[in-house]
């Protein structure tokens, strides 16, 4: 593995997160993981995940806030692929919640200032980046 923290890196992991809008999410429950997909927002390398403040995950996060997440496979061999170590934090920051809504949250949410709407801002610390081709390349933050 080639470990680095370049712009062109970066801007390789930006691509991936761009085309991908599900992530696959796992937190840990007790001490075994919990993995489910998720829908993925970022704004550079910073991750967020919206999700109701009664889930399970959101008392995972609390317990321990080291999670992992999964970013692009296709099931093609040639897939570019994320793999992010990072630390979540729950906000209910107003701006935020604003900015990430989107119409199909009202399925679940009144409204961005629905009380149990909160994001999970994702801080990555390892990212592995793989295109199916080259040697893996990892950001470490």
């Amino acid at each position: 593995m080639i470990e680095m923290k370049n712009k062109q890196l970066e801007d390789q992991i930006e691509k991936v997160l761009d085309a991908n809008k599900i992530c696959s999410f796992a937190t840990v429950e007790g001490a075994k993981p919990k993995v489910r997909y998720m829908a993925l927002f970022h704004e550079g390398l910073t991750l967020y995940l919206a999700t109701n403040r009664k889930t399970d995950k959101i008392d995972e996060v609390k317990d321990n806030p080291n999670v992992h997440i999964l970013v692009g496979y296709d099931g093609k061999k040639s897939s570019d692929i994320v793999q992010i170590q990072a630390t979540a934090a729950i906000t209910q920051n107003n701006a935020l919640r604003e900015k990430l809504w989107t119409g199909e949250m009202t399925k679940w949410f009144e409204g961005p200032h629905d009380p149990n709407y909160v994001v999970l801002e994702i801080t990555p610390s390892h990212m592995e980046y793989m295109n199916g081709e080259d040697e893996p390349q990892v950001w470490t933050g």
